[in-house]
């Protein structure tokens, strides 16, 4: 093969495609940056699993399982909505309106989010003794809920700084920031605290409040070159109308990645969560290249949305689905035939989730090849069906865990996932071909 020659054309295709152009830069640097990110959160992850152990890290694992639903319900939907108008605004050259539509959504993302909060630190005993039955977890719970208004205000911050197109702060403030405080300060707690197990969630509080507070400047910097002031406005009830379809879309799409966490913890042990808590973690690895292209692939979509050009969007979805694919079969491959060793890694205990890593894996690979077909519904307009096809898999998703989990543990965890994965891909791959006429899915043998 003559290696060369595609390089030239590869290079010939960037230098014609502006926006081939800009996907492949966009992506470059989330991947670059989410590597950092990944490495140090595996450090973390290493750390906690070899000096506190699986059980440990299954009650922080729940805890952060605790932490990320009750965040979805304090951002509103309001995120991916900011991702959307801050997006569009933008290449309207309305920045005003999107740095007023950013002040309203943060304001009322701080006061909800405190009221969460509140109500989480309060019911912490039920959550964990009533529900999950463990009392050890109520701690963690605690320290969940302090952490509780800083994380959702740092997930709405880094989705502004997407919307603006700055990859590599969105990645830096979403994940390379606060593993890398949390495994620092960790190190310090360990030594001081001789293996406390609470210094875990507390190293992870110091980190996110950290993360947050530097967020905040990294968007005072982009927001003050807008010094236009907007003459349009949008009041708050307009903006929740339309978020709120994405509330519940994300609610539930958080939730059902977390189901099978959850019932694991009602009906197995908190070793068995640690186990499957770091075998999804891995899992999740497969789709590496597709978190990257979405990164710039979400704005992109808006933008072209917007303007009404749906021919180039039907294009730039397509050169997006294939970078993802071709450049997830290789890492899928790697996990499919190393999976024991590197599960090893963790320490013997976890060679036992080598099978649900590869069912994981396989549920990832259909991912892949259907495209970003999420977050074109919801770039599009689409947000409502996006909504039926969640609360479809989410039920499904809900059904398999309970009736396999109890019986088969983490392998019925994991082939319930990969199910609930490839049915959402598929209708959603028929619906956006139906009614926006736009293919989003790759067949190698076929494209």
């Amino acid at each position: 093969m003559n290696f060369s020659f595609l390089f030239k054309i590869f290079s010939e295709k960037l230098k014609k495609d502006r926006d081939f152009k800009e996907l492949i830069r966009g992506s470059a640097i989330y991947f670059v940056v989410k590597l950092l990110g990944i490495f140090v959160s595996y450090l973390f992850t290493l750390f906690v699993t070899r000096h506190y152990g699986a059980s440990v890290w299954g009650l922080f694992a729940l805890s952060l399982t605790v932490l990320q639903i009750t965040s979805v319900i304090g951002r509103f939907g309001l995120d991916i909505a900011l991702l959307r108008f801050i997006a569009e605004y933008k290449s309207q050259g309305k920045y005003g309106l999107a740095k007023l539509v950013y002040k309203k959504a943060a304001s009322f993302v701080f006061l909800l989010s405190l009221l969460l909060a509140l109500g989480l630190y309060i019911s912490a005993p039920i959550i964990s003794e009533d529900i999950f039955g463990k009392k050890n977890l109520t701690v963690f719970i605690e320290i969940a809920a302090l952490i509780l208004p800083a994380f959702t205000l740092l997930y709405l911050n880094a989705e502004s700084l997407r919307a603006l197109k700055r990859i590599g702060l969105y990645i830096i403030n979403q994940n390379v920031l606060p593993f890398s405080i949390a495994f620092a300060f960790l190190l310090l707690l360990t030594g001081l605290l001789n293996k406390n197990i609470y210094g875990v969630p507390i190293s992870y509080l110091v980190a996110i409040y950290v993360s947050c507070f530097l967020s905040f400047i990294f968007l005072y910097r982009e927001f003050k070159q807008f010094n236009n002031a907007s003459k349009e406005e949008i009041s708050l009830i307009n903006l929740l109308s339309i978020s709120f379809p994405m509330l519940m879309a994300n609610s539930l799409t958080l939730i059902m990645s977390w189901t099978d966490v959850i019932m694991l913890g009602i009906f197995r042990s908190e070793f068995e969560v640690g186990i499957y808590s770091v075998v999804s973690k891995l899992s999740v690895l497969t789709s590496f290249t597709l978190a990257a292209i979405n990164s710039i692939a979400a704005p992109k979509f808006a933008e072209f949305f917007s303007k009404g050009d749906l021919k180039s969007l039907e294009k730039f979805i397509q050169q997006t689905t294939k970078l993802i694919f071709l450049a997830t079969i290789p890492i899928a491959f790697l996990f499919l035939m190393f999976s024991t060793f590197i599960l090893g890694l963790f320490g013997e205990d976890f060679k036992i989730g080598a099978l649900a890593l590869k069912i994981l894996i396989i549920g990832q690979i259909i991912n892949a090849a259907a495209g970003s077909v999420g977050y074109l519904l919801l770039m599009t307009g689409h947000q409502k069906f996006h909504q039926k096809i969640i609360v479809i898999t989410f039920i499904i998703n809900t059904l398999l865990n309970y009736l396999l989990i109890p019986k088969l543990g983490i392998i019925g965890a994991s082939v319930s996932t990969s199910i609930t994965i490839i049915v959402g891909n598929v209708i959603s791959v028929i619906y956006i071909k139906r009614n926006l006429g736009i293919k989003t899915y790759f067949i190698p043998w076929r494209d």
